[in-house]
């Protein structure tokens, strides 16, 4: 794909892109100002390779080689006009009691009274499907009524005919609300990064297109 063309999407210059902030504490969340797409999923899911993917970069978002360490929330500011936001990763086995707890605090407080929250990309690896802790994820976004979508990751690891499985049992599990939009992901080979780029920019053009 073009370079130029990878590097623009929707009207956003991806060369224009910084880390605002990690936010470690409750009062650091950013909720006011730019509309914001949060990236949720577990530890392990893939969700800072898929920032990187996003923006066309390798290391703007760190990928921890031990998952669960970094509690943190992570703003990453796109052009002046958007916020990715990288929550911290859930479902960690060996966190500890008072990092549960800390990333708790910091998740509810990112979504309480958060009305710059446009749309939540939920990571669901396609080669494992819908695991407990996505359930309860899940259950909060539908019972506070937040707009979701799923990113299926690691696509390019199945082949064609688990895919296909993987992804009508993906469809039928009950814990996505009727009619989720769902979308393969590769972040090694960027499959899936067009679509997901015109779903962010659906949800957010009307802010995107204030400040042209």
């Amino acid at each position: 794909m073009d370079k130029i063309m990878l590097m623009n999407m929707g009207g956003l210059n991806l060369h224009n892109v910084n880390l605002n902030i990690s936010a470690g504490l409750p009062h650091q969340i950013i909720k006011e100002g730019l509309p914001q797409v949060a990236f949720a999923g577990r530890s392990n899911v893939g969700k800072s390779s898929l920032v990187n993917s996003l923006l066309g970069r390798k290391k703007l978002a760190r990928v921890s080689s031990d998952p669960g360490k970094t509690i943190t929330v992570n703003f990453y500011e796109v052009d002046k006009k958007i916020f990715l936001v990288d929550l911290p990763g859930y479902g960690f086995a060996h966190r500890s009691k008072e990092d549960t707890k800390k990333w708790s605090l910091l998740t509810q407080s990112y979504f309480g009274l958060n009305k710059t929250v446009k749309l939540v990309l939920q990571l669901i690896d396609i080669r494992i499907g819908v695991t407990d802790t996505d359930v309860v994820m899940l259950d909060y976004l539908n019972y506070y009524n937040v707009p979701y979508m799923v990113v299926a990751t690691k696509c390019d690891k199945l082949n064609k005919t688990q895919l296909s499985t993987n992804v009508k049992h993906l469809l039928k599990d009950p814990s996505l609300r009727p009619g989720t939009d769902i979308i393969l992901y590769s972040s090694e080979k960027n499959i899936g990064r067009n679509d997901l780029w015109n779903k962010i920019i659906e949800y957010t053009t009307t802010e995107i297109k204030k400040d042209e």
